[in-house]
C-alpha cells in the first residue's frame, strides 16, 4: 500500500481509490491513521536536554509514569524504547551515541542499532557535530533514507547559539553535503525554535501515511499542530463514512466496527487523545506549564472533549440524520466518487456528525494552546 499513499495528498488518495473501487487501501488507511504506528529513533549522548526531548515528544513530565530519566540508568551501548503511554504504538528510541573513534565504519553501527528500521532518526548533539555523526547521515542518504535529521539540543537561544550553528553548518558542508541542515530544539519548549520547521520538514519526506501518524501522535504544541490535526481527521472521517454506509452498493465484506457508531467512538477517542484534551493530557500540560489544571479543564466546552461515550455519538449521528436537509446535494456530490452518488443517509450523516465534533474538539484544543502560549512558564 505504501506506493499508492506516497507523494499523495490524503483526502485525494482516498477519493481516488474509491474511484477505482481500491476499497481494501481505504480501509487499511483507515486502521493505519487510528493505529498510528510510527518509530522514531534519537541518536546522541544521554544528557539531561536529550531525556527532556524524549519526554516533550510524548507529552510527559519527569514524574510521570514512563517518563525517562536523568541521569540514564541503562548501559552506554544499549538501546531504550519509550511508548507513548496514550498512543503505544508512538514509540521513541534512545540509541547511543556515535562512537568517535577512527577508524569508522558507519555500517557497523547501523547495523548493530537497526538503524534503518527507523520512520525518521534525530542525531542529536549539543555542541558541535561530530566527523562520524555526519558519517552515518551519509550513509543513510546512500541507501535513499531522507529521514535522517541533526538536532542541536539547547536551553535557549542566543547569538552564541547561532555561531555554533553556522560553524555546524560548515562542518556538514565541509564532509560534502550540498544543503545541511541543523535544527536548534530547547527540548522544554518545542513550540519555539526550529522544531515547528523540523516538523514541516519530516511532514514532506516521510511517506504521506507515516507523515499523518506522526501528526496524530504527536501532543499539541502550537496552534497550526490542531488545524492540521483537525484536517488529518477529516480524511480520516471522510473514508470511514464512506465505508461505513456511503458504499453499500459496492460488494466489500466489513467488519463490524465499520458499519455502526463504534468507528465513530473510535475516531473521535483518537481525537481527543491527539489534541491533549482528555483529562489526564490537561493535568499534565497544566503542570508542565506551571498553569491551574480546572482552569485549562474549564476551557473545554465540547463534551465529547471531555469524554468520548458511545452514546453522545449515537445521538449526535441521529441529530445528523434528521438534519440532512442542511446538506446541500452538491455538497454531496462534491464529497464522494462518482460511482457512490447515491450515497445513503449514513454517508451523509457521519460526515456531519464527525466533522461537526473534529471542529468543536479543535476550538477546545486551540484555546487550550493559546493560554498555555500566553500565560505558560
Amino acid at each position: 500500500m505504501a506506493d499508492v499513499l506516497k507523494s499523495l495528498n490524503l483526502l485525494e488518495m482516498l477519493k481516488e481509490s474509491m474511484d477505482t473501487n481500491k476499497l481494501s487501501d481505504v480501509k487499511d488507511a483507515v486502521e493505519d491513521l487510528l493505529i498510528s504506528r510510527i518509530n522514531i529513533g534519537v541518536v546522541g549522548d544521554r544528557c539531561l536536554e536529550k531525556t527532556i526531548l524524549l519526554n516533550s515528544l510524548r507529552g510527559l513530565g519527569v514524574d510521570d509514569e514512563g517518563a525517562a530519566v536523568y541521569p540514564s540508568t541503562v548501559g552506554t551501548e544499549e538501546v531504550v524504547g519509550y511508548p507513548d503511554p496514550k498512543q503505544t504504538d508512538f514509540r521513541l528510541w534512545d540509541l547511543p551515541p556515535v562512537p568517535t573513534s577512527t577508524p569508522f565504519e558507519p555500517e557497523s553501527y547501523m547495523d548493530k542499532y537497526k538503524f534503518m528500521r527507523y520512520n525518521a532518526v534525530f542525531m542529536t548533539f549539543a555542541d558541535v557535530l561530530q566527523s562520524n555523526t555526519v558519517t552515518i547521515f551519509l550513509e543513510a542518504r546512500s541507501l535513499q533514507n531522507k529521514t535522517v535529521y541533526f538536532v542541536h539540543l539547547v536551553s535557549d537561544k542566543n547569538k552564541a547559539q547561532e555561531d555554533k550553528r553556522q560553524a555546524n553548518l560548515e562542518v556538514l558542508t565541509s564532509q560534502g553535503i550540498a544543503v545541511p541542515k541543523v535544527y536548534i530544539v530547547n527540548p522544554s519548549c518545542l513550540e519555539k525554535m526550529d522544531f515547528p520547521a523540523l516538523l514541516e520538514d519530516m511532514g514532506q519526506d516521510l511517506p504521506e501515511i507515516r507523515a499523518h501518524a506522526l501528526l496524530l501522535a504527536l501532543p499539541v504544541l502550537i496552534p497550526a499542530l490542531v488545524t492540521q490535526k483537525k484536517e488529518a481527521f477529516k480524511a480520516l472521517v471522510w473514508a470511514a463514512a464512506s465505508l461505513s454506509g456511503g458504499m453499500s452498493t459496492l460488494p466489500v465484506p466489513f467488519v463490524a466496527s465499520m458499519v455502526d457508531s463504534s468507528i465513530g467512538v473510535r475516531i473521535l477517542s483518537k481525537a481527543q487523545i491527539s489534541m491533549c484534551l482528555d483529562n489526564q493530557s490537561v493535568e499534565r500540560l497544566a503542570k508542565l506549564r506551571g498553569l491551574d489544571r480546572d482552569r485549562l479543564k474549564a476551557l473545554r466546552t465540547c463534551v465529547l472533549s471531555v469524554e468520548v461515550s458511545k452514546g453522545e455519538v449515537k445521538k449526535r449521528l441521529a441529530a445528523a440524520e434528521k438534519d440532512l436537509s442542511s446538506i446541500s446535494s452538491r455538497i454531496v456530490q462534491m464529497a464522494i466518487p462518482r460511482q457512490a452518488r447515491s450515497a445513503s443517509k449514513s454517508f451523509a450523516a457521519m460526515l456531519q456528525a464527525l466533522n461537526t465534533a473534529i471542529d468543536e474538539m479543535a476550538e477546545d484544543a486551540e484555546k487550550i494552546v493559546q493560554v498555555v502560549l500566553m500565560e505558560g512558564q
